[in-house]
């Protein structure tokens, strides 16, 4: 006679608890947080933002955990890798977010520059990153300068001119008038470097603005200057190509590349003829990287 066996389906493990997070994890999430927040720092130069780097990368927990930290203080996480660090831009939000209004009152007693200021920074991003595919590509690096931002700004001034005067559109704005359009025909008309006895630039000259913009992307580690010629000489960084990359989708961007920029590699301005039809109603206030109000 055999003897009957009941089978019966193993247990499954019961699941295992998450780990609590400790306060020295918390204190490590805000400290890789607060790297990001020093765009000049290079993780290849600094053992403890590597070290944090490598951890975010391995240890999935700890990412959510320095991601949550990000978001706590309004900053939105671009990228997390050797070559740009944590990469964060502030949410319009965040008391970390810099405004177009804010860097002009910096940067100019005139309120009214505020169109040059943000058209200087959509003209050095236009000219960084001609093409989607540069954008797309890490390995790019885009090159810009001083006197080739505020060439471009003027060929592209001439060219809104010449359609304005044959389509029979007033080509004398007043000069609060809002928008980007208007503010490159005032972009023409202000002297390129000022009209002082021994040449030296002025800041409310058109290339003054633009070595204002560079600079301020030079100190929040988007470019990395490496010469002095034609006004100075420009390379961009990863996170230069992060940011925008970002915003690559705002308005003005995409309708001042629609002017037809010819790709280059020394920082020299160069146009294309615009397609027929194209609408360059720039909106105001547009200036990569601020915040409009």
């Amino acid at each position: 006679m055999s003897e009957h066996v009941e089978w019966s389906e193993p247990e499954a493990p019961a699941p295992t608890a998450p780990a609590a997070v400790t306060p020295a994890d918390a204190a490590d999430a805000a400290r890789l947080v607060s790297f990001g927040l020093q765009p000049k720092l290079q993780p290849a130069r600094d053992q403890e933002y590597a070290d944090l780097l490598r951890r975010y990368r391995e240890d999935p927990p700890f990412a959510r955990l320095a991601d949550a930290v990000a978001t706590g203080l309004g900053l939105i996480v671009l990228e997390v890798s050797p070559r740009a660090g944590m990469a964060v831009t502030a949410a319009e939000d965040s008391v970390f977010a810099v405004r177009m209004g804010d860097y002009a009152r910096r940067t100019s007693a005139d309120g009214g520059d505020r169109f040059l200021h943000g058209l200087a920074h959509l003209a050095v991003a236009a000219m960084a990153f001609p093409r989607p595919e540069d954008l797309a590509d890490d390995g790019y690096i885009g090159r810009v300068t001083v006197n080739g931002v505020d060439a471009f700004v003027r060929q592209a001034c001439r060219r809104l001119e010449e359609r304005a005067a044959e389509q029979g559109e007033n080509t004398d704005p007043a000069t609060d008038a809002p928008g980007l359009e208007a503010a490159w025909r005032i972009w023409v008309r202000r002297s390129s470097t000022g009209a002082t006895k021994d040449a030296r630039r002025l800041a409310g000259s058109t290339t003054g603005i633009v070595a204002k913009a560079v600079a301020f992307l030079t100190e929040s580690g988007f470019l990395q200057r490496t010469g002095d010629d034609n006004g100075g000489t420009y390379r961009t960084t990863a996170r230069y190509q992060l940011q925008v990359r970002d915003m690559a989708g705002s308005a003005a961007l995409a309708e001042l590349l629609e002017l037809g920029v010819v790709p280059v590699t020394d920082g020299t301005p160069t146009l294309l003829p615009p397609e027929e039809g194209d609408d360059l109603d720039l909106v105001a206030d547009a200036g990569l990287p601020f915040h409009s109000s």
